[in-house]
């Protein structure tokens, strides 16, 4: 009895010591970040970090995500808040849960509607959330062209009287949450309003009218709508330079008038030649005959000569 009593204390005194010494690894590991937690009002059990560690989720990151959205007054509650779960879930599926957690926080301060479900959406689309919420707060502008992107430094258009303007542009644009997944980029913005200020000049009678009102341009690609279906809304575009380039008209109108010269000379060197050529036809036709004429005397005689033998011909003789 002694020695089961006794084997029994033993084997309770090794499983305390082994739980003992789990508690004390957990403490270790998970301590410091739960009391963070429970200090801040996060709502994170021990467990669920637990639980983080065997799921390969950086504890660390989604205790510093809900102690920044529960002191930023946002929602942290297990039902309709941003969860434990929710942040999990967005870590494990690849998503910046950090970048996501500032955005809404930005976005809420600036009072602007934007839920966790959607900015992990966005996030997830490969888009900075963050950036996304900033540009909104902020307008960014873009230029037109953008140097970056094309090499080119101005547009160039040609109003209807041949006059080349080059054009340097600058957009005003803002975020578009609502349509910033599956909505077109930057480079569609560019291109509309390249393609709108061409158009515009494109309209004018001269280009004086465009030096005269450039805000003109701008009120007519600005009414276009260019920003539909895209990432962004258009706040305003203004136009930055405008220079006065070649007379594009005149130079085509004097290609043309050149090539119509070369085209009326190469015509008159035609008929030039044809008449060259009919000329020496008419000699050779002319020398043709002659030979000819000169076969046809040399037969005459002959033709006498035979007519005589044959008695064909007779001569009347009168002596005086």
């Amino acid at each position: 009895m002694g020695t089961a009593g006794t084997a029994i204390l033993v084997g309770v005194g090794i499983f305390v010591v082994i739980f003992l010494g789990i508690l004390g690894i957990v403490a270790m590991a998970y301590g410091k970040i739960w009391f963070q937690a429970y200090m801040s009002s996060a709502d994170i059990s021990l467990l669920s970090l637990i639980g983080m560690g065997f799921r390969q989720v950086n504890p660390r990151i989604i205790v510093a995500a809900k102690i920044m959205a529960g002191q930023a007054g946002l929602d942290i509650g297990r039902r309709a808040g941003i969860s434990t779960s929710r942040l999990e879930a967005h870590f494990l599926a690849g998503g910046n849960v950090m970048n996501v957690i500032n955005a809404i926080i930005a976005a809420h301060r600036a009072g602007i509607d934007l839920d966790f479900d959607r900015a992990a959406a966005i996030d997830l689309a490969g888009r900075d959330v963050l950036d996304a919420v900033r540009t909104s707060v902020h307008p960014k502008v873009i230029d037109c062209p953008d140097p970056r992107r094309s090499g080119k430094t101005t547009l160039s258009a040609i109003s209807k009287n041949g006059v080349e303007l080059r054009i340097r542009a600058r957009v005003t644009v803002r975020t578009n949450l609502e349509q910033l997944i599956g909505g077109a980029t930057e480079e569609t913005i560019i291109a509309r309003v390249g393609e709108g200020i061409i158009t515009s000049i494109g309209s004018a009678n001269t280009h004086l009218e465009v030096l005269e009102n450039p805000d003109r341009i701008s009120r007519a690609v600005l009414g276009r709508g260019l920003d539909a279906h895209t990432a962004f809304e258009i706040v305003s575009i203004d136009i930055a330079d405008i220079d006065v380039g070649e007379n594009i008209g005149a130079r085509l109108q004097a290609d043309q008038a050149e090539a119509d010269t070369r085209v009326a000379r190469a015509e008159a060197e035609q008929r030039r030649a044809e008449a060259v050529a009919t000329e020496q036809e008419m000699k050779a036709n002319v020398a043709e005959n002659r030979a000819r004429l000169v076969l046809a005397e040399a037969e005459v005689p002959q033709a006498m000569a035979e007519a005589f033998r044959r008695g064909s011909i007779y001569t009347n003789s009168t002596n005086a």
